[in-house]
């Protein structure tokens, strides 16, 4: 679910004092778009939603569901956007940002 190396390396590169701010601006922005996804049946946008949340999740070690995305990505750039699991999706980021917040004080 989440890559918790990939989480300290990303502190260790931002630097501790910055970490919670990235980490509040990547909740927020990614909400933001997770929104949008629950609330708009137009898939036309999807690719480069799911794109943007990928690399997002990539870059906090939210590897489960980077994967789901990038899965997404592929379906919608293939036409297949209606194919593509929104539910599974947003299911998967409150289940890792459940963890994360849960579990980040206690591994950093």
């Amino acid at each position: 679910m989440l890559d918790w190396s990939r989480v300290g390396e990303l502190r260790d590169e931002v630097g501790v004092e910055d970490f919670g701010e990235v980490v509040a601006l990547f909740l927020e922005e990614v909400g933001e778009v997770i929104t949008k996804l629950q609330d708009n049946t137009d898939r036309s946008q999807l690719e480069q939603d799911l794109h943007f949340l990928k690399g997002s999740a990539l870059s906090l070690g939210f590897d489960t569901f980077s994967k789901l995305c990038q899965d997404g990505e592929r379906r919608s750039a293939g036409g297949s956007a209606d194919s593509v699991d929104i539910d599974a999706i947003v299911n998967e980021f409150t289940q890792s940002r459940d963890v994360f917040l849960a579990e980040l004080p206690s591994r950093f």
